[in-house]
């Protein structure tokens, strides 16, 4: 059996403005970078980035897991990492890929980019300059202020995109039932600029999310319901067929997780988790893979740190 010596370094890192979703303001990223070697001096490096109020592992438990590890490791502690540590499920398999150049996983092919705009007012500033460097697909969170503000937002960004523009709503699983209907009215009203709207109900709620899917021809997406390949699992065996938005860095077992893709054909859309660009290529060679109606990702979000260069990354590779 092959053995790799194994290092890890935790990171944090500054968001330039909170950004705001329905369970909170976000100020700080913080995860872990992995570094496996083997006896020939090949190198790797993995990301566990978790998000433990989206379904993953804390940040903590992810530390303490890479604490505990010996400086040597090998397969077998790689492939039996718990599925209550996903992100750490991501990070080591993922490195491990890249170190024996897995010749089954393809060069990533180049997929369309979808942009997190800012919540409420500040996103009808935003998008122009993004739609000038070659954006089509946006993201604009809702479920954050009061609806009726929401909604007035929402007529004027759709008014100000070009016709050519897809708009991603995503609620965070911060809607309760009518407010959810209502958007999926005004979304039909409107017509095709609205791509889907992502997670309207609570992650208990899949019942009425799959009522609400047969009821409007706006699309519906799953993001916090199928955070985690058990959660995949499961949606999918309870009737879910519409949208899958994957969060690779959090979602497990990248082996398991192209094995439930590829079996179920699912459509797919792969979603960043404000990984660092070592998550965030691993991350990306999963999408191009696996993304089967060229939807966009969304990995439009470097711009959201102040260090979005990312240069610490690259002087922390050559100290390794």
């Amino acid at each position: 059996m092959t053995h790799f010596r194994f290092e890890f370094h935790p990171y944090r890192r500054k968001f330039k403005r909170p950004l705001q979703t329905k369970h909170g303001n976000w100020q700080f990223r913080q995860g872990i970078i992995l570094r496996l070697s083997d006896n020939c001096d090949h190198i790797a490096f993995g990301e566990i980035a978790p998000l433990s109020w989206f379904g993953s592992e804390t940040f903590e438990q992810a530390l303490a897991f890479c604490r505990q590890l010996p400086s040597q490791i090998d397969e077998e502690i790689i492939f039996s990492i718990p599925n209550e540590l996903p992100a750490c499920q991501f990070g080591f398999e993922s490195a491990w890929e890249t170190l024996i150049s897995n010749p089954q996983i393809p060069q990533s092919r180049q997929l369309p980019l979808s942009y997190l705009l800012p919540a409420k007012e500040a996103a009808l500033q935003e998008w122009q300059p993004l739609w000038n460097q070659g954006y089509r697909t946006f993201k604009w969170k809702i479920g954050i202020a009061p609806i009726k503000e929401e909604l007035q937002i929402f007529h004027q960004l759709v008014r100000s995109l070009p016709a050519a523009a897809k708009l991603r709503l995503d609620a965070n699983g911060g809607l309760n039932y009518m407010q959810a209907q209502k958007w999926l009215q005004v979304c039909d009203e409107i017509g095709g600029i609205v791509e889907f709207l992502e997670q309207p109900l609570a992650v208990e709620a899949l019942e009425a999310t799959l009522e609400l899917s047969k009821r409007f021809s706006t699309p519906i997406a799953l993001d916090e319901s199928v955070a985690t390949l058990s959660q995949m699992q499961e949606s999918y065996q309870r009737g879910w067929r519409g949208i899958f938005v994957i969060k690779p860095s959090i979602v497990g077992s990248p082996r398991r997780l192209r094995e439930f893709c590829q079996s179920r054909q699912i459509d797919a859309v792969f979603s960043s988790a404000f990984e660092t660009a070592i998550g965030r290529q691993a991350a990306l060679n999963l999408a191009a893979e696996l993304s089967r109606h060229n939807r966009a990702v969304g990995f439009g979000v470097s711009q959201w740190f102040e260090d979005e260069d990312e240069s610490w990354i690259q002087e922390l590779c050559q100290i390794y």
